[in-house]
């Protein structure tokens, strides 16, 4: 089956004083529809940029989108309307993503009154419908952002999202601003609406233990690059690069009887503003060799659908 996306080589540079931050710096994956592609990596590693640019929210500098099979990284204003209805985006701030001078109903009532074609009463009980479906009360219709938790905020954000039936969605840390009981409301609800409506996510996340609960495949990040991609049982399960290593032995455990080793990086971060040739986890890696810092490593196939950026890791 053909994937839903597929991203090849992609790349966006931001031009700074210094030269240029290479902020997502050759990623390529494909998603099938109807799964999660979740993205992990710690702050700054590129995963907010990669959704943006794929959902043409940034242009990128290099690389190619493919969309149901169709070349979308270059399109024109009309094309790019017509990929706003199938792709979509849920904001990691559910305050600062909100218009603050607009009620919940004028708020999921946008994205379709600006493509137009509804008339008021149709408009109306879309509204109310998609309410229903993200568990927003229809007493809130009226209220103001300010009026409601961040809960029921993150919900007002995925109604949008939702209102002109999307295939694609990127989930931009859904959950991160919210209570961890808030948070497991959300993903269930997330991963609901996926049911019915057959959506693909990528879910970009810090949040490891949220990442392996939504995701099909699990890719991480670090420093524009991915340096593993598995599916979600075999990435916890055998994780084979040094930084998905210590990622996960920072992941708690619900056991006072278990102590877990946890890996502690050290070292300095390599600065991402034209990187120097090599593996830019080099400085932090305590399996680093001189090879490490000269040359960069390739993606390498080390089992099925499991792929690692590292030198040490042999095929």
């Amino acid at each position: 089956m053909a994937p839903l996306l597929e991203v090849k080589n992609l790349q966006k540079y931001f031009k700074v004083p210094a030269g240029f931050l290479h902020a997502v710096d050759g990623v390529s994956f494909q998603i099938e529809e109807g799964q999660t592609l979740g993205v992990v990596g710690e702050s700054g590693c590129g995963k907010s940029t990669l959704g943006r640019v794929v959902l043409h929210l940034l242009d990128n500098t290099g690389g190619q989108i493919l969309y149901k099979g169709e070349d979308i990284t270059k399109v024109d204003h009309h094309k790019l309307s017509q990929l706003r209805r199938e792709m979509q985006i849920i904001f990691q701030d559910p305050f600062s993503s909100l218009n603050p001078r607009m009620t919940v109903y004028q708020t999921i009532a946008e994205p379709m009154q600006i493509m137009g074609g509804y008339r008021k009463e149709d408009l109306q009980n879309r509204v109310m419908a998609l309410m229903d479906t993200v568990g927003l009360a229809r007493r809130f219709v009226n209220t103001y952002p300010h009026e409601l938790d961040g809960g029921r905020r993150q919900r007002i954000g995925i109604a949008r999202a939702l209102a002109l039936n999307p295939r694609f969605i990127v989930c931009d840390e859904p959950v991160s601003a919210l209570d961890v009981s808030i948070q497991a409301q959300v993903l269930n609800l997330m991963l609901d609406i996926q049911e019915q409506m057959g959506l693909t996510y990528i879910f970009i996340t810090h949040d490891l233990s949220v990442v392996k609960y939504i995701s099909n495949h699990i890719m991480v990040m670090y420093l524009g690059q991915m340096v593993e991609m598995a599916p979600s049982d075999e990435l916890f399960a055998r994780p084979l690069h040094p930084y998905t290593q210590a990622l996960l032995s920072a992941v708690p455990v619900p056991d006072i009887d278990h102590k877990k080793e946890r890996i502690i990086l050290k070292g300095e971060l390599t600065s991402p503003i034209n990187p120097k040739p090599g593996c830019r986890f080099a400085a932090r890696c305590q399996y680093a060799t001189e090879e490490c810092f000269k040359q960069e490593p390739e993606l390498r196939q080390v089992g099925e659908n499991h792929t690692v950026k590292c030198h040490k890791v042999q095929a």
